[in-house]
């Protein structure tokens, strides 16, 4: 018997053998975190799972003089080339994979499939041409004056008659809020409203509870579930209709059910809406639209424009209210366009918000919402997989099927871009020489918390608009203030939520105390609470 064995044990030895000399050569090639036999870097990950954001970073910065800020992260099966990580955050690197080489960088086959149930073949979920026809078709809308018009009723009708009152009403009895959680019910309310003309008043005094938010909210987190675990294990659970996808499979009947509702409603009554926009558009052979299909399309857009403007705001606020010059500055400019725009009449600055035309004045503001996405993107990293080997500019070999990740949150903390205060909320480094006027960097893969390249965000310019709104509207009627004890840390999800929401205390302002001092000393003002 133990003549029989003897070959196994000397092939096993063989193999071992060889494969830990592959490992040894291999390890002494790889930038980056420490890697272990077998399971690659996945202990030192778990260890960092709390702050990953953080971890890349780390270790990008580590890599600074040797590459372009590039490290590669094994998984385990160090021997199939999928099981590495391409991390980057280098301008130049950014630029080769969102524009230069943007063919070869799709989202692949492990994202789509991961969310296609939720997303289907939505322009956020989809590759090639299916993504260009989408892409072109909403190109055009978002460029209409209608559509920025409609958003700006949405916004000032949600902040008026919504969003003031309920921190009206906190202020006056003295008790905290979550300010995260109002800012996204705030964009969920706009978004649907702009996207599909129905509002699920999730912003209301009692903050209720809508069937659609709760299962979208629901379907959203099961599907990030998939992409952050092995395939093997969600299709598991989808096979057996149990854990997660069962989560995911009753939140998507609701979210479904809603949607074919608003179909009906707009074909019955077509609006300004973007849902009633694409009924009239055709697909390839002439036809409407399949009503699954623009089920997926209003539910990317909804997606996308929901979270990313809240968590932006939720980190603007933050940063602001540690920052007083930086506040200080800010409620200036307000006052300073509404003198300019609505006079003398001072009741009216702190009785109506915005509108987009006068935000569209706002600077540095706009400069403040920019440092903010620099530190803090609302996306924190995104995801490709190489269709065939390539190298990057720094000389990172990227084979054929391997994951590429450009980490968002590391590009903007890079000091040889951003100088050594890149660490530093800092407004000012978006403007002019004379301060008078916003300049992002000439470089535009310098920052690309909107991405880059033909993937650019379409709505970026009304998520500005959106965004200086409502700071607006909260900074020159509250004075914020943090509540005792309450931790401000990073969910680690897809998106940049705080883990435990933004959790302020509010007082009233002295109105015209407060604009007073404001036009008097040329916009530096102390606050009055």
């Amino acid at each position: 018997m133990q003549m029989e064995t003897l070959p196994l044990l000397l092939t096993l030895a063989a193999a071992l053998s060889a494969y830990f000399l592959w490992f040894k050569l291999l390890s002494q090639t790889l930038t980056g975190p420490k890697a272990w036999p077998f399971v690659g870097s996945l202990p030192v990950l778990f260890k960092n799972r709390n702050r990953v954001h953080d971890w890349i970073a780390d270790n990008l910065r580590a890599t600074a003089g040797a590459t372009y800020q590039t490290c590669i992260i094994p998984f385990p099966f160090l021997a199939r080339k999928q099981g590495f990580y391409t991390v980057t955050c280098h301008p130049k690197n950014l630029e080769h994979i969102l524009r230069t080489r943007f063919d070869n960088y799709p989202k692949g086959p492990k994202w789509q499939t991961a969310f296609h149930d939720l997303l289907g073949q939505g322009i956020f979920n989809s590759d090639g041409d299916t993504w260009l026809m989408q892409r072109k078709t909403a190109a055009l809308e978002f460029t209409t004056r209608t559509l920025r018009q409609a958003m700006a009723r949405w916004v000032n009708r949600t902040i008026k008659n919504r969003l003031w009152c309920i921190l009206d009403k906190a202020a006056k009895e003295k008790v905290h809020v979550d300010l995260q959680d109002l800012l996204l019910r705030l964009t969920f309310d706009n978004i649907c409203g702009l996207t599909f003309g129905k509002d699920p008043e999730t912003l209301s005094p009692h903050l209720p509870e809508n069937p659609f938010a709760v299962a979208f909210d629901t379907a959203t987190e099961a599907t990030m579930h998939r992409f952050l675990y092995p395939g093997i294990v969600w299709r598991f659970q989808k096979l057996l209709c149990i854990g997660q996808e069962k989560r995911l499979k009753e939140s998507l009947e609701i979210v479904e059910t809603y949607m074919n509702d608003a179909i009906l409603d707009r074909k019955e009554s077509p609006s300004d809406d973007l849902l009633s926009r694409f009924m009239k558009k055709r697909d390839a052979n002439g036809k409407p639209l399949s009503p699954t299909i623009l089920q997926r399309i209003v539910l990317n857009f909804v997606l996308a424009g929901r979270d990313t403007s809240s968590v932006a705001l939720s980190w603007f606020f933050w940063l602001v209210m540690n920052h007083p010059n930086v506040e200080a500055r800010i409620v200036a400019e307000i006052t300073a366009i509404l003198n300019r725009s609505r006079g003398g009449d001072r009741r009216r600055w702190v009785e109506e918000p915005l509108d987009f035309d006068e935000a569209d004045k706002m600077v540095y503001l706009k400069a403040a919402l920019a440092e903010t996405l620099r530190l803090y993107p609302s996306v924190p990293q995104d995801f490709k997989q190489a269709v065939a080997d390539d190298v990057l500019p720094d000389g990172t070999v990227v084979p054929a099927g391997s994951t590429v990740t450009y980490s968002i949150y590391s590009a903007g903390r890079v000091e040889c871009v951003w100088g050594k205060d890149c660490l530093e909320f800092r407004p000012e480094r978006w403007l002019s020489i004379r301060e008078d006027r916003f300049e992002p960097p000439k470089d535009g893969f310098k920052f690309v918390a909107f991405n880059a390249g033909p993937r650019t965000c379409l709505g970026k310019d009304l998520a500005y608009l959106q965004m200086k709104s409502v700071a607006a509207a909260v900074l020159l009627r509250y004075r914020l203030l943090p509540v005792p004890g309450h931790r401000v840390e990073q969910k680690m999800s897809l998106t940049l939520f705080m883990k435990n929401g933004l959790r302020e205390k509010l007082y009233m302002l002295v109105y015209y105390i407060l604009l007073t001092i404001c036009i008097l000393f040329g916009g530096w003002v102390c606050w009055i609470g």
